[in-house]
């Protein structure tokens, strides 16, 4: 039977999987607790950092409704519970990886798909969301403005050649 603390852990680890956009699990052995204090900081205000027991974890992860492989608990665990932007915690994890090579991105899970160690580092190299959505407003302005220029162009272009037709009309009956 399982213990009433335990079973609270498993709630609010099931919990913070469902309400999370992504949760990446990492290895921290080796790291001081001042070096877990840098990297909660370097995650960003959208993610928590937590210290996590494999097994509670992966009972939490499956009540969740999703399926991690088993080889992500190995070793001391802890998981990054991201709620914002994905992109900017897979940034911080990675950077603080660089200068701190004793954390080790295990993987983890985006909207409900399981991902590789690299797929984060993938994730990681890709530009925030706020970048991305203003590079997509800009091109649309400049299809926008493209298109007003084209739309402008027709009617004076048609003015032109109306004219030219004029023109070359007086000149034949000039001619003759």
């Amino acid at each position: 039977m399982a213990r009433p603390d335990k079973a609270a852990a498993v709630a609010e680890l099931t919990d913070k999987f469902r309400s999370s956009n992504a949760a990446v699990l990492t290895e921290y052995r080796g790291l001081t607790v001042a070096q877990l204090k840098t990297l909660r900081r370097s995650l960003g205000e959208n993610a928590q950092y937590a210290v996590v027991k494999n097994t509670l974890t992966k009972i939490a992860a499956n009540e969740a409704g999703i399926t991690l492989d088993d080889q992500l608990f190995a070793g001391p665990t802890a998981v990054a519970f991201v709620t914002g932007d994905p992109v900017e915690s897979a940034k911080g994890l990675r950077d603080f990886a660089k200068d701190n090579p004793n954390l080790v991105i295990k993987g983890g899970v985006l909207d409900g798909k399981a991902l590789s160690a690299d797929e984060i580092k993938k994730l990681a190299d890709l530009e925030s969301r706020e970048v991305l959505l203003s590079k997509l407003a800009g091109a649309m302005k400049g299809k926008q403005s493209q298109a007003a220029s084209v739309f402008q162009a027709l009617p004076s272009k048609l003015v032109r050649t109306v004219d030219a037709l004029r023109a070359k009309q007086d000149e034949q009956g000039g001619a003759e």
